[in-house]
């Protein structure tokens, strides 16, 4: 079990943010500057551990490392996410040696501007948006709208009783009032969630099943893709331009994302406190912090 040191949040994330810049500045890290950059992402990173999930710096596992950088993509902007998974990296690589030197870090891609910028869809304006794609991204659309996924989640939707959902935390309310089919998709950083998606459009999914699982590249990732449906950049390129031309406007594919937050909390709040209903939403849409899907209900 971790051991921390006596002093406020912020003094002993400094502290161990300090130690560990001590062991590779200089010898790895030359720049003053980036040593500073550095030392400034570890220390937020150190106080993230410590509140949400009780250990320190040092302890942080890849998968918690993810953890942490999926949550950050909600809350800052590209540069500052990058550089916290730099620090992440350098320090995984040459002090903890939990990741291999020769491997890197996903690079997680920012949300933030998305989030704040992204308005909700209704039904009949997804429905419109739906009639104006071809059946291969349509059907994504409503896939995604049904179950809050992100774009490249397409490409990854795999049967639960294939690939196993990654341990987390989960409420039994979790898909409370809905009824579907549960899948698996991999998220940010390969971590993998499960999610339900309704039963006539599994009835479709299962239509366009791939006799053999094929490659697929989207924005220099490599994924397995087990249906022949739309996703990625691709089928975010389809929505927006059926968005532009039937409703003049598109807040993008991730706008599906707060229309399900925002559906789904109104769902949930009939039959339970708003914190019990944010929680499990969050859960559902593979958020490791309630507090990130405040960010899709404004």
């Amino acid at each position: 079990m971790a051991k921390f040191a006596t002093g406020d949040l912020k003094s002993i994330a400094d502290r161990q943010a300090a130690n560990i810049m001590m062991r590779i500045q200089g010898s790895i890290l030359k720049s003053v500057g980036t040593v500073r950059n550095y030392e400034s992402s570890l220390s937020k990173v150190a106080q993230y551990a410590k509140t949400n999930l009780n250990c320190g710096l040092k302890d942080l596992t890849t998968k918690q490392v993810y953890q942490y950088l999926a949550d950050r993509s909600v809350e800052v902007g590209q540069k500052t996410l990058d550089m916290e998974r730099q620090a992440l990296q350098a320090m995984m690589h040459h002090v903890t040696h939990t990741l291999p030197k020769n491997n890197n870090l996903t690079v997680i891609k920012s949300e933030h501007t998305q989030s704040l910028n992204s308005r909700s869809y209704t039904t009949e304006q997804v429905n419109l948006i739906t009639q104006a794609q071809n059946d291969k991204n349509s059907l994504s659309t409503e896939i995604a709208y049904a179950a809050g996924l992100r774009a490249h989640e397409l490409y990854t939707l795999q049967r639960i009783d294939e690939r196993q959902a990654d341990p987390r935390p989960a409420l039994n309310e979790k898909f409370t009032g809905r009824d579907g089919v549960r899948y698996t998709v991999e998220g940010k950083g390969g971590l993998i969630r499960e999610v339900q998606i309704p039963h006539p459009l599994s009835i479709r999914l299962e239509d366009r099943r791939l006799e053999q699982p094929q490659s697929i590249t989207d924005r220099s990732i490599h994924y397995c893709q087990h249906y022949d449906i739309g996703g990625g950049k691709n089928w975010s390129n389809s929505f927006s331009s059926a968005s532009n031309r039937t409703l003049n406007w598109s807040a993008g594919g991730h706008g599906l994302r707060h229309s399900y937050a925002q559906e789904r909390m109104n769902e949930l709040q009939s039959v339970m406190s708003r914190s019990h209903a944010l929680e499990v939403v969050s859960q559902e849409m593979g958020h490791f912090r309630p507090e990130i899907t405040e960010v899709y209900l404004r």
